[in-house]
């Protein structure tokens, strides 16, 4: 009798990797929303044709080469500056002088893992290319812009490792804060222009809660999130962080995303 579904369960193989193809996407355009487009049009890409998947590959590399075949057919478009824009649409705009998927690189592989083999067949480049897009991207992203940088978080070791980190970018550290009362007056007595933050804190409340008082009293600053359970965050269920990074974390992961973050200078408020 002939198997009418040879193939393995495509939906269930994708599943486990969407939420990190959702955190890619939302730090490749600095939006939780234009992200999430990106990686649905990716989904119905797939589901319309599922020899877009390609089975040769590791499932992850195949979802992320898929993901790039969408954003490379829509141009990774960016918005002409106009009076009054958003800083995101500014962002966007300032990515026409970095090299083509240098950034694109630096996230696949600092942010999502990939080695420059890998990345090189989700962009569809040669593993020499790879490298060399890596190597530019570092110099062009990390040396973009300076500021006040807060940190929040409730592990006094891995604090001072972070606010090393900021400022070996030449950021300067404004402070930590451990509670989330803590950061909002911290915030208050000294603005910060980015701000890095723990999810659990030390008296149970809220690294998101957190955020969110501080955002409604300073406006639009850019935050990258730390957390354990990146998953939870991951869900298009609800306004997620653009910017997110795991525990335990790598020196390179943190030096991408505060870059990253902080070329867009833009975030999306939390309901926690």
């Amino acid at each position: 009798m002939t198997d009418t579904n040879p193939e393995p369960d495509l939906a269930q193989t994708i599943g486990e990797e969407l939420p990190y193809l959702r955190r890619y996407a939302r730090a490749l355009t600095g939006s939780q929303q234009t992200g999430d487009h990106y990686a649905a049009a990716t989904l119905e890409a797939l589901l319309a044709d599922q020899d877009v998947f390609d089975q040769d590959l590791s499932p992850r590399v195949a979802l992320f080469k898929a993901f790039h075949g969408i954003w490379m057919s829509s141009g990774a478009p960016v918005e002409e500056q106009t009076e009054g824009e958003t800083a995101e649409a500014r962002a966007q705009w300032r990515l026409t002088d970095l090299t083509p998927n240098t950034r694109e690189t630096l996230l696949l592989h600092s942010i999502e893992g990939f080695q420059t083999s890998e990345i090189a067949v989700i962009l569809g480049v040669s593993p020499d290319e790879a490298s060399e897009l890596l190597s530019i991207a570092r110099r062009e992203m990390t040396g973009d812009i300076k500021g006040r940088v807060m940190v929040i978080e409730d592990e006094a070791i891995i604090a001072m490792d972070i606010m090393a980190i900021v400022e070996s970018l030449g950021h300067r550290v404004t402070g930590n804060a451990r509670t989330r009362d803590e950061a909002v007056e911290l915030a208050r007595r000294d603005p910060p222009e980015m701000i890095l933050a723990d999810i659990q804190l030390a008296d149970k409340s809220s690294g998101i809660d957190a955020v969110n008082d501080i955002l409604k009293e300073l406006g639009d600053v850019p935050v990258v999130f730390i957390t354990a359970f990146p998953e939870r965050l991951l869900t298009g269920e609800r306004p997620e962080p653009a910017f997110l990074i795991s525990k335990p974390y790598s020196e390179e992961q943190v030096l991408s995303a505060v870059s990253q973050a902080m070329f867009f200078a833009s975030t999306e408020t939390l309901r926690g």
